[in-house]
């Protein structure tokens, strides 16, 4: 027997999945997103200052990234890096953007 091709009884697969893209659907969180491939881990100050953008706007940029369970913090000191902790996220923005783009500088 063929499965149907939609079945609204099996949408629930789906939430985390979009929760995941939304996360992602803003410009300034794709940059950090790429940002962060290239660098490996960051704080806020270099973001703030590569992004031009007010801290309290990167940092909001980042817990909708944390929330998603895309980035993730690592603390040294005082200092608070963010990395990525999702490697789906590497792979759809390799797919996204050309992958010269996503390489270390």
């Amino acid at each position: 027997m063929e499965l149907p091709a939609f079945d609204r009884n099996q949408l629930k697969q789906f939430d985390e999945p979009a929760e995941f893209l939304k996360a992602l659907s803003h410009p300034v969180r794709l940059c950090i997103v790429r940002g962060l491939m290239r660098k490996k881990k960051c704080n806020v100050s270099y973001m703030q200052e590569c992004l031009d953008l007010p801290q309290s706007t990167v940092s909001q940029h980042l817990q909708k990234l944390r929330s998603a369970g895309i980035v993730a913090t690592e603390r040294n000191g005082l200092e608070v890096n963010y990395v990525l902790a999702d490697v789906r996220v590497e792979q759809l923005i390799r797919i996204l953007f050309e992958k010269d783009e996503c390489e270390d500088e």
